[in-house]
């Protein structure tokens, strides 16, 4: 195995996974990746292989999604409790300062330190997610979160992962679908393949999407924080005007256009892994 995996109890006693790959003992800044709103750590797998041969990189299924425990009250599956979450994650894993990769909610969530552990922040990797959320993208996701699909072979799961996500990837060949159902989906011992995530996290979703003022505290919070911000050409939930209106906020936010992807790249993309490579060089070669 190319990483280890470790469990760890939360404030209110809940278990949450992580994976660790890499040196604990490297001097560049570790990384920490947060994944969607339905999604886990598998999303993080390859990249965290493409960089843990220079770094550390934790990757952490945030409650209620693939190895962490369900919260049996729906109302923790909100930002405040994720926050609470991921800062004993950093207190158990002994990481002072870290760049946070966040893709989708993940991302939301890494903006959200920058307000509340703004120390603990050498950079930000936000993945097709703005302070405005596009409300096609929102209601696209509404209408499959929380639905549970019945239990399925590979081949079906790959299929009915293609209906869901096709525009965004439009060049995935079947191969890549059945792959990207495995991601996201759980095997049971039977051989077919379920939901991997309570849908109850999909309750508070719609409504967060639709905060009248966005989560532009969250973003101008990373003022003074090295940040790249990466869109999917395609993108439904980031669009044009609020990557646009992210850069005239931050001036120096570096930014850079999947093409041919929509909500959300999956980083293993040519284009991001060189940016993220070039941001990790320049803000995360040794630890302060």
């Amino acid at each position: 195995m190319d990483y280890s995996e470790h469990r760890f109890r939360a404030q209110d006693g809940l278990e949450l996974y992580y994976r660790d790959y890499g040196d604990r003992l490297a001097a560049t800044v570790p990384v920490l990746c947060l994944a969607g709103l339905t999604r886990n750590t598998a999303d993080f797998h390859d990249l965290a292989l493409h960089l843990c041969g220079e770094r550390r990189v934790i990757s952490m299924d945030l409650r209620g999604r693939g190895r962490s425990a369900y919260d049996p009250n729906p109302d923790n599956y909100a930002p405040p409790t994720y926050m609470s979450d991921i800062g004993h994650l950093l207190t158990v894993t002994g990481c002072h300062k870290v760049i946070v990769i966040g893709t989708s909610l993940g991302g939301l969530l890494a903006m959200a330190l920058g307000a509340v552990r703004a120390t603990a922040l050498a950079g930000v990797v936000i993945n097709d997610i703005g302070p405005e959320i596009d409300p096609k993208g929102v209601a696209r996701i509404s209408g499959y979160a929380g639905k549970s699909p019945e239990a399925m072979t590979l081949e079906q799961a790959g299929e009915h992962t293609r209906q869901l996500f096709g525009p965004a990837f439009p060049d995935y060949d079947q191969a890549q679908w059945q792959a990207e159902a495995q991601r996201g989906l759980r095997l049971r011992d039977d051989g077919l393949l379920v939901q991997d995530y309570d849908p109850a996290i999909a309750r508070n979703a719609a409504d967060q999407g639709d905060n009248p003022m966005g989560f532009w505290p969250y973003f101008n919070s990373l003022a003074h924080i090295p940040t790249l911000a990466i869109r999917g050409e395609l993108s439904d939930i980031l669009s044009t005007e609020t990557f646009a209106a992210m850069a005239a906020a931050k001036p120096d936010l570096l930014q850079i256009i999947c093409p041919n992807r929509g909500h959300a790249p999956d980083l293993s993309e040519p284009e991001c892994l060189t940016a993220i490579d070039s941001f990790l060089k320049a803000h995360g070669d040794a630890v302060h």
